[in-house]
């Protein structure tokens, strides 16, 4: 019996890779007008999109303790070897609620082989990581193999991105007022990424399509090997540059295998509509 692989909805993966590789997905929550909804189950993205459009302003919540403890127990009980991939500790409870869980559970069932790993990633770069533990768990590799494997690519994966507007990261204590206000009248645009698990602002560009070009020549400059591997690419409900974005990346490094997808709910919140984010690695196996 193949290893299971078990994550959460912040990993940003389409729902055919999800159900290709027989994914697990633990919803992390959104709470909009004072309600909550489990992420991809009883919201989806676009609905979430055109709410914050209309001027809502959504909060999130950690993956609840009691659906981890269920989803964990459910697989002891099956007696299944697990692995368990994260979204970064530094950006959501969730990971660390996960270790308390599997302790509790260990407890009730000892034997059970399950390993908790925080990606430090978050959207597709978690999505990518993940994508890579299903297809090794297809292939029949072993929860050492497989760990292996997920922590080479978290310590070499690239998250690049940019928002199209300050707001939302402003709202989610990223940036301050001032300058969420300065950017929306000079209309620029931050480029960010993630390093060791945090959102790390590194470079302001002014416009749309200048921001994108400058996006593809930092994955140029950071990029290893781009046409042999899975390029990911997340947009806040903005198919059409992250098409632009791919076809500059088709041109420019001859990439072939892309994983495309929307941006949802539990990380949208903070990003907000109009965002586009690429991941690839730095490093090649």
């Amino acid at each position: 019996m193949r290893v299971k692989i078990i994550t959460d909805s912040a990993c940003d993966l389409p729902k055919e890779i999800i159900k290709k590789y027989d994914i697990e997905v633990m919803p992390l929550m959104v709470i909009l007008n004072e309600k909550e909804y489990e992420d991809g189950v009883d919201i989806e993205a676009e609905n979430l999109y055109k709410r914050m459009r209309e001027g809502a302003a959504p909060k999130t919540a950690q993956a609840s303790p009691g659906k981890i403890k269920e989803v964990f127990t459910k697989y002891a009980k099956e007696n299944r070897e697990c692995v368990y991939v994260g979204f970064s500790s530094e950006l959501s409870g969730t990971f660390n609620t996960s270790v308390i869980m599997k302790e509790e559970v260990l407890e009730e069932y000892p034997d059970f082989k399950i390993e908790v790993f925080d990606s430090k990633a978050a959207s597709m770069g978690f999505g990518l990581i993940v994508h890579k533990a299903g297809q090794l768990a297809e292939e029949g590799k072993s929860i050492e193999e497989i760990l292996e494997a997920v922590d080479f690519y978290s310590k070499h994966m690239e998250h690049i991105f940019t928002v199209d507007s300050l707001e939302y990261l402003y709202r989610g204590g990223r940036v301050s007022k001032t300058k969420a206000f300065v950017g929306g009248l000079l209309n620029i645009k931050p480029i960010l990424d993630v390093e060791d698990g945090k959102l790390i602002p590194i470079e302001k560009v002014r416009g749309r399509n200048k921001v994108v070009k400058r996006m593809i020549e930092i994955m140029k400059e950071r990029g290893k090997d781009l046409e042999n591997q899975v390029v990911g690419i997340s947009h806040g409900d903005d198919i059409e540059v992250a098409m632009q974005a791919k076809e500059l990346m088709e041109t420019n490094f001859g990439v072939k295998n892309f994983i495309v997808s929307m941006i949802g709910s539990s990380v949208g919140s903070h990003s907000g509509p109009g965002t586009l984010a690429i991941f690839f690695l730095n490093k090649t196996e």
